[in-house]
């Protein structure tokens, strides 16, 4: 099972108080272009692991706990321009999930990787993965839509696809317990969403609504040491709070904190109080009295991950970040975001709204609009981008006098232009 948030000496915690975030930085820094993040890493033990970079998709792994990392492969070398997520059974056995129609398996720990072309339908998106046990494997997808998952119970040899849509419309997260007990968050028309299945993902029941058709449910932590304390990362739109959702009752009621920023994606807990959050424009903050308060670590930013395996806490962002009393010599250097180059028009507006886009990249991108209290209006349009450059869009817009939130979700970040409607 995937130990994404999962700590499994109860007596290291004291220890890990007294550590801190640092970047790994050094030889392969070169070899990431600028302004891409790594969006997923994760360990099968405290020295075997892979990374995964998103807008520059490559694949990286090392056998010391981070302290070298070897290039495997290159989305130009698969053909597929945006690498989600990484995830092995075993040292050999691992999954590939990526924005573009392609998901791929490799059965020699990473050198080579294979297409996966025997799920029907052939999933648009892989955005969450979870191995679990010695042969299962679920994934999720897509956070732009639709809503579905895919699991195999031979290691990956053969696939089964469950449409999620009475569920969800987007699911972006999935974790397993067990190969029968797990949970899958993303959104649905009317709020942020998390999912509970106890047969395998043939029946599902909402455990957590967050009420808010702006937000998703962006990562998910089970605590090992306490599978009753669960935690959600909740993104929200402007001029939303992001927020942290908090259960101590395995998943039966829930809390709210305001998290460190609105676009809020990464969550790791030591324990139901000691833990941090990041995010897009953030990186970590930590909290030692369960996300009541939180202060700025000044290290680190654009999370996605926090990923402990037994010792050790790693997390992926700007570059891949581990939290141990000692590093070495270190492989990742950080790199900013680059936000979409947005031009929206007129601005105040009477009846249209016009929109311009210079895409860098094959990209997603979903346009919604939001009242001033935070309230989604419209969902414009989600669009498939094939091509690089300047894509136009124009929409009426017949509503009332006011202010407005344009909100654009891509696959690298989410951000907000205000509007005024005269």
């Amino acid at each position: 099972m995937k130990k994404k948030i999962a700590l499994f000496l109860v007596f290291f915690i004291n220890f890990m108080f007294s550590q801190t975030w640092q970047p790994l930085t050094s030889i392969a820094s070169n070899s990431i272009a600028s302004n891409q993040r790594f969006d997923d890493v994760y360990f099968l033990n405290e020295n075997l692991g892979w990374a995964a970079n998103g807008g520059d998709p490559k694949v990286f792994k090392t056998t010391d706990g981070g302290v070298n990392w070897t290039l495997q492969t290159t989305g130009s070398l698969l053909g597929s321009t945006y690498f989600r997520n990484i995830e092995f059974l075993d040292e050999n056995i691992g999954f590939l999930g990526t924005l573009n129609q392609k998901f791929y398996k490799t059965t020699d720990g990473g050198t080579t990787w294979n297409l996966v072309t025997n799920i029907t339908p052939n999933p648009v998106a892989i955005c969450g993965i979870d191995c679990v046990g010695t042969s299962t494997i679920y994934g999720c997808g897509a956070y732009f839509s639709p809503a579905f998952i895919i699991k195999s119970t031979d290691s990956g040899a053969t696939w089964q696809y469950i449409n999620m849509s009475a569920y969800a419309t987007a699911l972006v997260e999935i974790q397993f317990l067990t190969e029968s007990i797990g949970f899958a968050s993303g959104r649905n028309t009317t709020g942020g969403v998390i999912l509970k299945t106890t047969d395998g993902g043939i029946t599902w029941t909402e455990i957590l609504n967050t009420n808010n058709n702006g937000d998703y449910v962006w990562k998910l932590q089970v605590l090992n040491s306490n599978q009753n304390v669960m935690f959600g990362s909740v993104e929200a739109a402007s001029p939303n709070p992001g927020r942290l959702a908090k259960s101590i009752d395995g998943g039966v009621s829930w809390t709210f904190q305001n998290a460190p920023e609105i676009d809020i994606q990464a969550v790791g807990f030591l324990d139901e109080n000691h833990g941090w959050m990041g995010g897009h424009t953030t990186g970590f903050y930590e909290t030692t009295n369960g996300g009541v308060s939180w202060t700025n670590t000044g290290v680190g930013s654009n999370l996605n991950r926090i990923f402990f395996i037994g010792n050790t806490a790693y997390a992926s962002g700007r570059t891949i970040y581990k939290m141990s009393n000692l590093l070495s010599n270190t492989d990742f250097a950080e790199q900013d975001r680059t936000p979409l180059d947005i031009k929206v028009s007129p601005n105040p507006l009477v009846d249209k709204l016009n929109i311009e886009i210079n895409f860098l990249a094959e990209d997603h991108i979903i346009i919604e609009v939001y009242d001033q209290t935070g309230k989604l209006v419209k969902h414009l349009i989600k669009d498939d981008i094939y091509n690089i450059g300047v894509k136009k869009y124009t929409f009426d817009f017949p509503y009332a006098a006011g202010n407005y939130f344009i909100n654009f979700h891509n696959n690298t970040g989410r951000q907000t232009v205000k509007i005024i409607k005269k």
